[in-house]
């Protein structure tokens, strides 16, 4: 997950430090709302953090366009530390709901261990539930999948 930073000059100079990709409101306004640059950033990086006085004006600056790929950035205050930030993002899953009543979300990757794993499926499960009306009751069945593998069912 490499995040980009949209911020205003003093988180400029941190990210800088911290050799994290940014750009600035002038960067911004170089796309000139073209959908197919702002598509080619969205594409370019996995997660977007702006500073709290730029989140309101972006859509200005760029278009809907950021928001319609589901790459809208999350808002960082003056004082709150860059990557602390990074790894919240980072450790954040988005359950994707599509036409049909299924859910799908990363948990893991190759290099994980079998715990971890096992742990991301456990929270990712558990939060899942929790946001349910009935909880368990409104769940049917629970596969889990490799790229590659067949699903297996594991409730």
């Amino acid at each position: 997950v490499l995040p980009v930073l949209l911020q205003q000059r003093y988180h400029q100079e941190q990210a800088q430090k911290l050799r994290v990709p940014n750009m600035n409101v002038e960067d911004l306004k170089k796309l000139n709302k073209n959908k197919k640059l702002v598509k080619k950033m969205c594409q370019q990086h996995d997660a977007f953090i702006a500073s709290d006085s730029l989140i309101k004006s972006i859509p200005r600056i760029v278009g809907p366009h950021m928001n319609r790929a589901g790459k809208f950035p999350a808002s960082i205050s003056q004082g709150e530390d860059i990557l602390a930030k990074i790894t919240e993002i980072r450790s954040t899953i988005k359950f994707q709901l599509k036409k049909v009543l299924t859910l799908a979300c990363c948990v893991g990757h190759v290099k994980m261990s079998l715990d971890d794993v096992r742990l991301n499926v456990t929270l990712a499960i558990n939060f899942l539930v929790s946001l349910l009306k009935k909880n368990w009751q409104n769940l049917k069945s629970a596969y889990i999948k490799s790229t590659m593998g067949k699903p297996q069912r594991i409730y």
